[in-house]
């Protein structure tokens, strides 16, 4: 019964810090201090280390000598090199993808689409990126090249292991990506060439790149002395 009770709790732990870095509430760099969680959560430390544990896993929290947990700082390089990889591999699959998706398909996809617009006024970064995964999924599952739609899935898991939310570091880049679906979608519906198609959906995938890195520098620039 103790067991079932301290995974309840390490599970409650791990979905409060997560969400709070999800949100940036938790920047990078943010140092996670054990016992002052486990006080705000009113549990043992026992569970949020569990907790923490399973976030270093998913590389979301980085353990260092002698300062202890902190949330991930972002690898600016790494991040540049998945999302270029990922805008090449996913735009190449969308197009693949794009003469079987039929009108069940792509008006799924605009609901998807229709439902990140209607977020835009109560602005939920963690949420928009479920919804905006959900989207871009309709679009690229039905690619018929199996080895291609793996390093997709491959190129989606190491973002997330990055950074979980781009859009909590740059919100005004969600109502640019809900435009840019809209685009992607009715490109499709008019039967586009694959070229084009594909070309839209990389380079909006390399603009959510540029929007976060101009972001990023813009922070680290303006605020020096962040998360000291």
């Amino acid at each position: 019964m103790t067991s079932v009770a301290s995974a309840s709790k390490s599970e409650q732990a791990y979905t409060w810090i997560r969400s709070r870095i999800s949100a940036h509430a938790f920047g990078p760099g943010y140092r996670l201090v054990l016992g002052s969680i486990a006080e705000e959560l009113n549990m043992s430390v026992v569970p949020v280390r569990e907790a923490i544990r399973r976030l270093e896993a998913e590389g979301l929290v980085t353990f260092e000598r002698n300062v202890g947990a902190r949330v991930t700082l972002v690898d600016e390089s790494e991040y540049a090199h998945a999302m270029q990889t990922l805008g090449l591999v996913e735009g190449a699959a969308t197009a693949l993808s794009a003469p079987l998706l039929d009108e069940a398909a792509l008006d799924e996809a605009a609901e998807v689409n229709a439902k990140m617009a209607r977020m835009l006024e109560h602005f939920d970064a963690h949420a928009f990126t479920e919804l905006n995964r959900e989207f871009h999924s309709v679009l690229f599952e039905p690619c018929p090249n199996p080895h291609l739609l793996d390093l997709v899935h491959r190129g989606w898991a190491r973002l997330s292991g990055i950074r979980d939310s781009t859009f909590a570091y740059v919100p005004g880049r969600a109502q640019h990506s809900v435009d840019e679906h809209t685009q992607i979608l009715e490109l499709i519906r008019g039967g586009a060439d694959a070229l084009e198609i594909e070309l839209a959906a990389r380079n909006h995938r390399w603009r959510t790149r540029d929007a976060f890195l101009d972001a990023l520098h813009a922070r680290s620039t303006h605020t020096p002395g962040e998360g000291s």
